[in-house]
């Protein structure tokens, strides 16, 4: 036995009984566990009322490390969605329900231009393929980022932005500054709805860029929903599909574009794959360069078409059948609502 353990040992023996409190000990008693219990209420509000000033304030959350930071939260009919700020100051919308949260958009407040999710800037590639630089739609607003890179980078190109939940484009308003302006429309339907029921339009360019947690609905891609794409293309006009190479449905995308346009070509993403498809001849690379060299010598894009021509490349694709609706013309409507409903 130790020196420090002899010590501690009462000198009476373990079971000798302890003297009994008196009067004066037993009050100090209560008081200490009094005052213990007081000292640990107030620890307790302190937190929640800390908490709740986190919740509310999101500058306030940052500065404690609760990183993003919510500022905007709305539950709407389509998305539960939200908006965070990040440390750097850009904005990051994000849809999900319950803990399954996917990023949409990421926003520079501060420059209208920037493109931070690089996928975005290869969507800028039919800038360099379409024969006209007149008209534009894209399906699917987000962030507005990709739309008002278009736009702003033309102003004289009528550009379309079509957006199923109106919670979305009013986000994109409130926070982005993406709203109707000259030659800037945002039209608020199911994009294959819109593109059925605008039958005289046409477009040089069109871009699909809607989705659902990591997945593209499935009646944007299917061989039907892309005829009526060509079908609303100029002459030449281009088709461009932002595609997530990690899903089973990869392969069958590529086969589904396949069906219908007569040339794909693949730019790399990081982490994603944007599909380029056009109908005709396939354009000579040299001779598409050359265009964008003019191009970006007349409009000086932040993102200089050469560059992203660059990131032309040829992805490993498997074996797959072209996908087709899953219903009726008959049932059409019923089907587009169906495949648009919130799922949690």
């Amino acid at each position: 036995m130790s020196a420090k353990s002899a010590a501690r040992k009462p000198a009476t023996g373990k079971n000798q009984p302890k003297p009994a409190e008196t009067p004066a000990a037993a009050r100090g008693s209560r008081r200490s566990a009094l005052l213990i219990g007081l000292v640990g209420l107030i620890v307790v509000g302190v937190v929640v009322a800390f908490l709740v000033w986190q919740r509310d304030d999101p500058d306030a959350a940052l500065a404690a490390g609760t990183e993003p930071g919510v500022i905007a939260q709305v539950e709407s009919l389509y998305n539960d969605i939200y908006v965070y700020r990040r440390p750097n100051g850009f904005y990051v919308l994000s849809f999900g329900a319950e803990r399954l949260r996917y990023t949409e958009s990421v926003v520079n407040p501060t420059d209208e231009l920037d493109l931070p999710v690089y996928y975005t800037q290869s969507m800028t590639a039919g800038l360099a393929y379409a024969p006209k630089l007149e008209s534009a739609a894209i399906i699917g607003l987000g962030g507005g980022r990709t739309a008002w890179y278009h736009h702003k980078s033309i102003p004289e190109l009528e550009m379309t932005a079509v957006e199923l939940d109106p919670a979305v484009a009013e986000i994109a308003a409130d926070f982005f500054s993406v709203r109707d302006e000259d030659n800037f429309d945002v039209e608020i339907l199911d994009g294959r709805m819109w593109l059925a029921k605008n039958e005289d339009r046409r477009f040089d360019i069109i871009m699909v860029d809607a989705y659902r947690g990591p997945f593209v609905p499935f009646h944007l891609l299917t061989t039907e929903f892309y005829e009526l794409v060509s079908e609303r293309l100029n002459p030449g006009g281009i088709a461009i599909q932002n595609v997530e190479p990690s899903t089973m449905l990869f392969d069958s995308a590529v086969a589904t574009i396949a069906a219908v346009f007569d040339n794909l070509v693949f730019f790399e993403g990081q982490g994603n794959i944007v599909i380029l498809a056009y109908d005709g001849p396939p354009k000579d690379d040299a001779e598409v360069e050359r265009i964008a060299a003019e191009r970006q010598a007349e409009f000086g894009f932040r993102y200089p078409l050469p560059e992203i021509l660059a990131r032309r490349y040829m992805p490993e694709v498997g074996q797959a059948e072209p996908m087709t609706d899953d219903f009726a013309p008959v049932e059409y409507l019923k089907a587009i609502e169906r495949h648009n409903e919130k799922r949690t």
